[in-house]
């Protein structure tokens, strides 16, 4: 399933979380594993107390140092340094990924705030926004250097809205439930009368019984599609189990997330970010600032 896993890493412990994921799902699958780190232009040396990999030299061998982690014993390691300077290290990580070819992207989510958030976290954002490769973003933490998080899963749960070309998720988690011998849980969210936004949030004030009938039909529909979609599932040997909820779809997927303690949100992405997130209510940007399990977010967009 994947094959080569690629892990941004800045010098602090926090990007360092993702390695014990990475590490998890490359001895699952067989997959090699490539950390690369980009020089960014005028970075200070250190933040928050925590190191900030300025030159090519210290970037080579602290990745160096990465590769022989006992958490990575066992893994085809290889590491990269983009040696010349960049503004913008997520478009960067972006070219790289094109050149690199992984068919997957672990890293952190974000930091504990102020700039390391705003440095490496938005990052994470941005990188999901410019590339077509799926991005697994995982827990940061503080702990021992790859040991904290590893790919034991036993619920896996995959929201879909319906619409087919926006469920390029669901065959990743369709795979990764058969690889994991674990259950598979969608969730359909129908929004309700206050939720809608948009032209149908327009329509919901002119016409607020003729939206409410339609809203009922809408959550009726999705019962229906989900059954088919479970017993498609079945049939191809996955344990999956489905339901249906009415309110914001984030805050549902949340909800629903922390009610089954799921081990993975999977979903399709369009890759929005920072501000263009906000202003089209992205679910994708929402879960990610709220959800504290892994998430797998696949782009939507064609490579």
């Amino acid at each position: 399933m994947f094959k080569h896993i690629l892990v941004p890493l800045d010098g602090s412990r926090l990007a360092e979380s993702a390695l014990g994921m990475a590490a998890s799902l490359a001895k699952k699958f067989g997959a090699s594993l490539t950390l690369i780190h980009v020089i960014e232009k005028d970075a200070p040396s250190e933040i928050h107390s925590e190191r900030h990999l300025v030159s090519p030299d210290e970037a080579a061998a602290y990745l160096d140092e990465v590769a022989h982690l006992s958490a990575l014993s066992g893994v085809r390691v290889s590491t990269h340094v983009h040696t010349s300077q960049v503004s913008d290290v997520a478009l960067s990580v972006t070219e790289h990924s094109a050149e690199l070819a992984p068919d997957l992207i672990v890293m952190s989510r974000h930091g504990r705030g102020g700039a390391r958030r705003l440095l490496f976290g938005a990052i994470a954002q941005q990188i999901i926004a410019l590339g077509t490769t799926p991005v697994l973003l995982v827990r940061p933490s503080t702990d021992v250097r790859g040991e904290s998080s590893s790919a034991d899963w036993r619920i896996i749960l995959a929201p879909i809205d319906g619409d087919p070309s926006h469920e390029k998720g669901l065959p990743v988690a369709s795979d990764l439930a058969i690889a994991f011998h674990c259950r598979l849980h969608l969730l359909m969210v129908v929004p309700t009368i206050g939720k809608l936004s948009g032209l149908q949030g327009a329509l919901s004030l002119l016409l607020p019984g003729a939206t409410r009938v339609k809203l009922e039909m809408d959550s009726a529909g999705a019962r229906d599609y989900l059954a088919e979609r479970e017993r498609e599932l079945q049939s191809s040997g996955v344990h999956a189990g489905s339901e249906t909820s009415r309110g914001d779809p984030a805050r549902a997927i949340v909800k629903a997330a922390r009610r089954l303690t799921a081990d993975l949100v999977v979903m399709g992405t369009h890759g929005r970010a920072g501000t263009d997130a906000f202003w089209t209510g992205s679910v994708a940007a929402q879960v990610v600032a709220r959800a504290s399990v892994p998430l797998l977010l696949v782009p939507l967009k064609e490579s």
